[in-house]
């Protein structure tokens, strides 16, 4: 730029010179302040305020700040709740006798008959050892062929020495439910039972529940495909050294996960559950579900974060606004605890429009471009969130709408979810083989827990090929 006398200088002898330094200084402040006021914005995101999750917080997280009101109860058991405790049993498995010989003044009571007893119990854990159960097939030589005939072992035995069912079922569960990777398995197994397992034979009995529950994947996407309303979601998962996707489609009693390379519309409808849904697609306003022809319901809750970072960060008086009425909204409609009428509605929906259009009045587009460009016209973050709340009215309001609509998305999220903690315990998938299978028998075990059934115990009945559909609804 020169000295301060080299400035003056020129700005005597050619003034032009001068205009076109402080216009170029000018358009270069614009850009860099632009520049700053995002990466300023970036900086100020959290979990609270946006999309982005707990896990990128760092050291530096946020003060927890809930959403819901307090009750004025202290945490913990109510008064009156009945609690839960262990309860004698009337047959123990094991009673030993504590006698009394002596009493205080020294007098020796060995001999004298005891007139009853103060009981106490117990639960403990027995020793833990593996039966053998050994299968003896008889051998006979036929009288009139004398052919030797021998007896036909079961179909689940095909070795001359194995472990059962019960005990595969075991290290599925322990994989699979408790997230355990396979060494450490290995090493339960040789500690508790003194029975190491190889990798393989907890692949194999994984394999083979995967196999198992086709059927019951199946049944499950079908009753999926018709229920009134659906959650969905999606989450990156890295497998075999690129990035894949876990989409999830759950209700409140069902969990159907899939694993693809892609997020969007190609994996939707490989699992084909979404292009056969009509009834209301509660989601996170990811584009490729807006492409199917059903009902749509927004996340609120995403919607709320968002509301926060604009009045948090950029003191938009709108969006406070719209946060407390979004939430006063829940509140009013969950105390009707029934369908709203159109009077009921109208006044709600009157307030809504009008804190869109004070948004609109304190954040108006621009004036179009004088050089078109193609695309769209670039917006704020502002701007972008007002056309979605005034597209997609009926969608954010889904819940005022129709009772049986959730408020968020959190079904779907909170079983996307454990997909994160298996990655931090266990890392990535080496195979996309192995992706599939675990989100298959996670799926079965999901609704299991919803259909609340005995984990252990239908893993089991899914490793002998009787996996359970009876019950799903």
């Amino acid at each position: 730029m020169g000295t301060r006398e080299e400035l003056l200088i020129l700005a005597r002898q050619n003034p032009e010179a001068i205009v076109d330094i402080v216009l170029a200084l000018q358009d270069q402040v614009r850009v860099l302040t632009a520049r700053i006021e995002q990466l300023e914005q970036q900086l100020s995101k959290n979990s609270r305020n946006s999309s982005k999750p707990p896990s990128s917080d760092g050291l530096a997280k946020p003060k927890p700040k809930s959403l819901r009101k307090g009750n004025g109860k202290k945490s913990g058991g109510q008064k009156g709740h009945i609690g839960h405790t262990l309860t004698r049993v009337e047959n123990p498995d094991h009673i030993t006798v504590l006698p009394v010989t002596t009493c205080s003044c020294c007098a020796d009571l060995s001999q004298i008959a005891p007139i009853g007893y103060d009981v106490r119990q117990v639960f403990e854990l027995p020793k833990p050892k593996l039966d053998v159960f050994e299968l003896q097939g008889e051998i006979k030589i036929c009288p009139d062929c004398g052919l030797h005939v021998k007896a036909a072992f079961p179909d689940s035995v095909n070795a001359p020495v194995q472990y059962g069912e019960r005990f595969r079922a075991l290290l599925v569960y322990l994989h699979y439910q408790q997230l355990v990777p396979v060494n450490r398995i290995n090493q339960m197994m040789q500690d508790i039972y003194n029975a190491p397992v190889s990798e393989a034979t907890i692949l194999n009995a994984s394999k083979r529940c995967y196999e198992n529950l086709e059927p019951f994947e199946q049944a499950v996407k079908e009753l999926l495909c018709n229920s009134p309303v659906l959650h969905v979601d999606e989450s990156g998962v890295r497998t075999a050294g690129t990035l894949h996707w876990l989409h999830v489609a759950s209700t409140s009693f069902l969990t159907f996960y899939g694993v693809h390379e892609k997020r969007g519309g190609e994996a939707m409808d490989e699992f084909n559950i979404i292009p056969q849904f009509n009834g209301r697609l509660i989601h996170d306003f990811w584009k490729s579900y807006l492409t199917y022809e059903c009902e749509h319901g927004l996340c609120n809750a995403h919607l709320l974060r968002e509301l926060t970072f604009l009045f948090e960060q950029q003191n938009h008086g709108w969006a406070k606004k719209m946060f407390d009425f979004l939430l006063e909204a829940e509140k009013f409609a969950k105390e009707q605890n029934t369908q709203l009428t159109p009077e009921q509605k109208e006044p709600w929906i009157k307030q809504y429009r009008n804190i869109l259009a004070q948004g609109w009045k304190a954040n108006p587009l621009g004036p179009p471009p004088e050089k078109k460009k193609r695309g769209r016209p670039k917006k704020t973050k502002c701007q972008n969130l007002l056309n979605r709340l005034g597209d997609y009215e009926s969608s954010v309001l889904a819940f005022f709408h129709d009772a049986t609509v959730p408020f968020t998305n959190n079904l779907a999220e909170q079983d996307i979810r454990m997909i994160k903690i298996r990655l931090k315990i266990s890392g990535c998938f080496r195979t996309l083989q192995g992706a599939m299978q675990f989100a298959r028998i996670r799926s079965y075990i999901s609704t299991a827990r919803k259909q609340t059934l005995n984990i252990l115990d239908a893993i089991i009945n899914a490793v002998v090929g009787l996996p359970f559909t009876h019950s799903l609804c």
